[in-house]
């Protein structure tokens, strides 16, 4: 699977820690976030993780700031993104299942590095159930 992952400077020991992982799971990562904890703008390293998921060169996208939510709007900007902020593996879940999430956005300061795992590995094995879903899905674009 393709992924692209992307973080602001509240995010980077997250990231790592993913990355390993995803990795270590034979998944190849493109990886557009900031390796620094010096601040910077959340926008420049979740605008290519999008683009990327846009286009089709990522399967999913994982983008991490420090409450998630700049990062989870940066991103659904884009419009074949459909970006869920979550904070436990239930919501990540869910957001799969109900809503065809393809970007997960993390919380970093609001959730711990083994609960970020949890929630990538819970959105990686997770399938979209179709259905009614589909039809709401299918509202939430702007054309």
């Amino acid at each position: 699977m393709k992924l692209a992952i992307g973080n602001d400077h509240a995010g980077t020991d997250y990231k790592n820690t993913i990355v390993d992982y995803l990795t270590s799971q034979g998944h190849e990562v493109k990886n557009y976030g900031t390796d620094s904890e010096e601040s910077v703008d959340y926008p420049d390293f979740v605008h290519p993780v999008a683009t990327d998921v846009e286009k089709g060169n990522a399967d999913f996208g994982i983008i991490i700031c420090g409450s998630g939510n700049g990062a989870n709007m940066t991103a659904n900007k884009h419009q074949k993104v459909r970006s869920a902020l979550c904070w436990t593996k239930e919501i990540t879940a869910l957001a799969r299942e109900h809503n065809d999430a393809n970007v997960l956005s993390i919380p970093a300061r609001f959730t711990s590095e083994p609960q970020a795992l949890e929630m990538v590995k819970t959105f990686l094995e997770t399938s979209f159930e179709g259905g009614r879903h589909q039809r709401r899905v299918d509202k939430i674009a702007c054309s």
